[in-house]
Formats: C-alpha cells, structure tokens, sequence
C-alpha cells in the first residue's frame, strides 16, 4: 500500500503541520481526528487496513489530519470567540494547504470529508463551508452544535464555525450548494449527542437540504462501530 508522510510550516496556522497520506488513486477522503487524536490515529487504529481494498485498489486516497485542539476548543484559558478564530486559521490550513496537496497528488475531484466524535464536527464545519470543494460529509457519532464548548457563549466566529447556527441563517446560494452534497449523520440510539444530530439534520432539511441521518442500534461511539460506518458510507448513504 503506497503511504507517504508530510509536514510543513503552514503560515495558516502559523506552526508545523503533519499529515499522512495511504492509497495512490481514486476519491480522496480527508479524515478528521478525534479529541485527543493526531494524523497518526486512523493508521494506529487499523483503518487503513479496514479499507485496504479501496486504497490498494486506487478507489480511495486517505489523508489523515492532525488538528489543533488544544489551541482552540480544548484551551479554556482563551477566550470563546479566541478560541473559534483558531478553528476559523484551522479551517484556513485545511482548505488552503491540505486541499491543495491533494490535487498535487492526485487530480480526482471527488473529496469526501468524514470523522468521528469531534472529527464528525470538523467534518461537518469544513463541508458545509467548502461546498465548492466537498461533495460528501460523513458524520460518525458528532455533535455539531459548537456551543457546548463555549458555554453558550456566541459571537461572528462562533457562528462561522457552528454547522446548526450558520445552517439556519444559510444564502440561497449556500442551499443550492448544499443540494448538491452527499451528507451522511451516523449515531448511536443511545448516544448522548443523539438530539443534537436530529437537530442537525432538521435543521438541514428546514432549509430544503436532503440528508441521511442513519440511527444505529446502541451507543455506537466506538472504533468497532465506526469501521462498519466509514465502509457502509464511503459510496454514499444507503
């Protein structure tokens, strides 16, 4: 299996970056880690082998992100609206710098952007702003209403990076490019953040934007659920 690794200074973000890349062909799919995750965590946990018939088949390129959780979100010391600006530079980094990579690598245009628990809120923010380059989201196990983090606290960043708040107050252009998007919302019946990914999806669907919330028995909000999750929704909903 072809597998490379980079790192850069991202003048996004102002610090090295570090990205791995597995497959050598086909749809690109940017995977999101967990809270406490880095690049390295989908090919600790075996995903790569978990779709090893897609990567070695050259139906699907992986790259594994890193992220800066502790920069934004998870540093109580900043201030709310602070710590939604990191996420708007991180943001930046991905659409700006990672995206780009991508098509140096590989000139398929198909980019699927997925995660699971806080990697399925990053999916979800970056493929609802970037319509333009995303045409799949796959949501597993998020929750995606970002004032939770912020105790309720709101301003222009924090709606920049909230998918329920900025869905709400969407363009028309926005909704017509949102149409256009495969989006998938995958969670557990008895997962906390359940009510919060029906809002998600309601809130998707008042404004005229097809989606497939997929509802799974029990919590589901494990690696066992999630690599039957990224199989079944990596060619769409079912």
């Amino acid at each position: 299996m072809h597998h490379e690794y980079h790192r850069w200074y991202s003048p996004s973000l102002g610090r090295d970056m570090e990205l791995q890349v597995f497959g050598h062909a086909g749809a690109k799919l940017l995977v999101f880690p967990t809270s406490l995750g880095t690049h390295r965590e989908w090919p600790d946990r075996r995903m790569h082998l978990v779709l090893r018939d897609h990567l070695e088949n050259g139906w699907l390129q992986m790259y594994t992100l890193d992220q800066v959780h502790h920069e934004s979100w998870y540093d109580d010391m900043r201030h709310p609206g602070a710590r939604a600006w990191r996420q708007l530079q991180y943001d930046e980094y991905v659409y700006r710098e990672v995206v780009p990579l991508t098509y140096a690598r590989n000139r398929n245009d198909f980019i699927i952007a997925a995660g699971a628990s806080f990697g399925a809120y990053h999916a979800m923010t970056f493929g609802l702003r970037h319509p333009d380059v995303v045409r799949r989201i796959i949501g597993m196990s998020g929750k995606y209403d970002i004032t939770f983090m912020t105790g309720g606290y709101v301003d222009q960043n924090v709606h920049a990076v909230n998918p329920q708040a900025f869905v709400r107050t969407a363009q028309p252009w926005q909704v017509r490019a949102w149409q256009q998007q495969d989006i998938i919302i995958a969670i557990g019946e008895t997962d906390p953040s359940i009510e919060d990914n029906r809002a998600m999806s309601g809130a998707l669907w008042e404004k005229g934007v097809g989606n497939a919330l997929r509802i799974w028995d029990g919590w589901a909000h494990d690696w066992p659920w999630w690599e039957r999750m990224i199989r079944l929704y990596l060619r769409g909903h079912d």
